[in-house]
């Protein structure tokens, strides 16, 4: 063991019922450096996480805290041990104020035994001005905006003398300017001689921030080593266990005739005059920085939300309003960019989440065809390659790639002829995004009109031939062909021409 290292993993492995989770993963961690930990979902990032974090306990392996051998058992010894855990969602109670959340389980208390709420208020406000986080200390946690409830959780682990800080997947809801102060922030934490553990599958973010990196891949650490020594390619090749010579699959065939046209649609301040056609066997991407309006736009193309006037055109048939059902029974459907939230029923089987918005063609007079429900389910599962034991499992316990499938597969059985994806590989892995890539072209190729919603401009670009950008609530333009470049879309994303 070497004071060198702030964390030192020695032949971690964890075993469920049935499942190895991590096999004999061994690495360090330096102190003062950014290291990276990047593979498929699935591959036992977040596993090796919680046993770090005392959330899990090994079967085998040790785990060194600067130098000494630790048996951590619970998140309170691993605090206790300066290590801490920024989860993805956001650990913290929403109906407490921010001073009552960074002061929890620490009470500080008066001579007579009882809470101290002037000392909580004056400390956690000097806490948040000094770490220049611009929120007053008795503000609700549910006001709080996500980047700045981020800084925060950072802030209460550092203020409790946190010096290894793992972050997984931090700026899956931020903005650019708002990933831009986070990156600050562990600039200054490394500076401190902090060691940060930092999860993402955004490969720009890992090559900015990192010293070093390690490659995981079913349950292994397959690769370890300086940041220099690594590009994209390689990095992309050591997770997924294969050569990558091409990120997004050539699609085939042309466009045929318009599925879905929108005239001059308005739908509240976010959605202006807004006008677009969508072709079958044609997948459209649409860009926009965050708060452009493309969320608000698809929802009321949807039946989601009213809109004041305008009109749809959807295969031949005119509309002047939209619900929901009128939607999805003439094949206009919508796979959320909130899929935990909104996409997916976590508690219910793979079965059931497939089946539900299908149930009308596996009914009859009003009971469940459950062998007809099994047979067309099983297909689906098949076809999407959902990684699971059976389709009999909870949606939850699904990885995030798989989960996004899953969503997939219950509008793809509804055999739908427009399908809208709003960021459909948010907090996916590189190996699934190309299999969501791959399912792309083959529903355009059926003769499907795709529209893509995607923060990526690199997918957006390497998947569609024709993007419209949004900005402030309106379609600033529509590029094609040759016309597609990052400089081009951003360019009328800041309401350039």
């Amino acid at each position: 063991m070497s004071e060198e290292y702030a964390l030192e993993l020695s032949n971690i492995t964890k075993t469920f019922p049935g499942v190895k989770a991590l096999d004999h993963v061994s690495f360090g961690v330096k102190k003062g450096t950014v290291h990276s930990l990047v593979g498929e979902n699935g591959a036992g990032k977040s596993t090796l996480m919680k046993v770090i974090n005392g959330m899990h306990k090994a079967n085998e392996g040790t785990v060194a805290v600067h130098g000494k051998v630790e048996n951590i058992t619970s998140p309170g010894m691993a605090e206790k041990l300066g290590i801490a855990m920024i989860f993805q969602e956001l650990v913290y109670v929403p109906g407490l104020t921010v001073a009552e959340n960074l002061c929890l389980g620490h009470h500080p208390t008066t001579k007579l035994g009882l809470v101290d709420w002037k000392k909580i208020n004056r400390e956690a406000q000097e806490l948040l001005d000094r770490e220049g986080i611009h929120v007053k200390a008795t503000t609700i946690m549910a006001e709080v905006p996500i980047s700045d409830a981020q800084m925060i959780e950072i802030a209460k682990a550092t203020n409790k003398g946190a010096n290894i800080v793992i972050m997984d997947e931090p700026t899956s809801s931020l903005t650019q300017h708002e990933s831009e102060r986070l990156f600050a922030k562990i600039h200054e934490l490394r500076k401190n001689n902090c060691a940060v553990i930092y999860i993402s599958h955004k490969m720009e973010e890992v090559f900015e921030l990192s010293d070093y990196i390690t490659i995981m891949r079913d349950g292994h650490s397959v690769q370890t080593g300086p940041i220099s020594e690594f590009d994209e390619k390689k990095v992309i090749s050591a997770m997924v266990g294969r050569a990558v010579e091409n990120i997004y699959p050539v699609k085939k065939g042309e466009p045929g005739k318009v599925l879905l046209e929108v005239k001059d649609l308005n739908a509240g301040r976010t959605s202006r005059n807004i006008n677009l056609k969508l072709r079958a066997g044609e997948i459209v991407g649409m860009a926009g920085l965050v708060g452009a309006g493309r969320t608000e736009t698809v929802r009321a193309i949807c039946g989601l939300d009213p809109f004041e006037s305008g009109e749809l055109v959807l295969d031949g048939k005119t509309y002047t309003s939209m619900t929901v059902k009128e939607a999805i029974n003439n094949g206009l459907v919508m796979a959320t960019e909130d899929r935990r939230k909104y996409g997916i029923i976590p508690c219910r089987s793979i079965k059931e989440n497939i089946s539900l918005p299908n149930l009308k063609s596996l009914c009859k007079a009003g009971f469940l065809n459950k062998k007809k429900e099994k047979e067309q389910v099983q297909d689906y599962f098949k076809r999407l390659r959902i990684k699971a034991n059976s389709m009999n499992v909870d949606a939850y316990t699904l990885s995030g790639g798989n989960q996004q499938k899953l969503v997939l597969a219950k509008w793809l059985m509804s055999n739908p002829k427009v399908l809208i994806l709003d960021e459909p590989t948010r907090g996916i892995d590189v190996g699934a995004k190309y299999e969501i890539y791959e399912l792309m072209n083959e529903m355009a190729e059926a003769g499907m009109a795709v529209l893509m919603i995607s923060s990526e401009l690199p997918e957006l670009i390497g998947m569609c031939k024709r993007i419209y950008v949004m900005a402030e609530g309106e379609i600033k333009g529509e590029l094609e062909n040759e016309d597609i470049s990052q400089v081009s879309v951003m360019q009328l994303a800041t309401g350039g021409h």
